[in-house]
């Protein structure tokens, strides 16, 4: 079973609401989120970051 999610190119253009939009539609955490090219790039997935980075604060 599926237990989290990673999500990729969130960098550059990608919109930040498809995060919500995944998770709410498998039923299942976004784990890690892809800042970059390289796997490297990968970072834990912070709900109250992206938040405040989504808004603008």
């Amino acid at each position: 079973s599926i237990t989290g999610i990673v999500l990729t190119k969130l960098d550059g253009t990608a919109k930040g609401g498809i995060v919500i939009a995944v998770q709410r539609e498998l039923g299942v955490p976004v784990k890690l989120i892809g800042l970059g090219e390289g796997a490297d790039d990968l970072a834990p997935f912070e709900p109250g970051a992206f938040v405040d980075a989504l808004i603008g604060d």
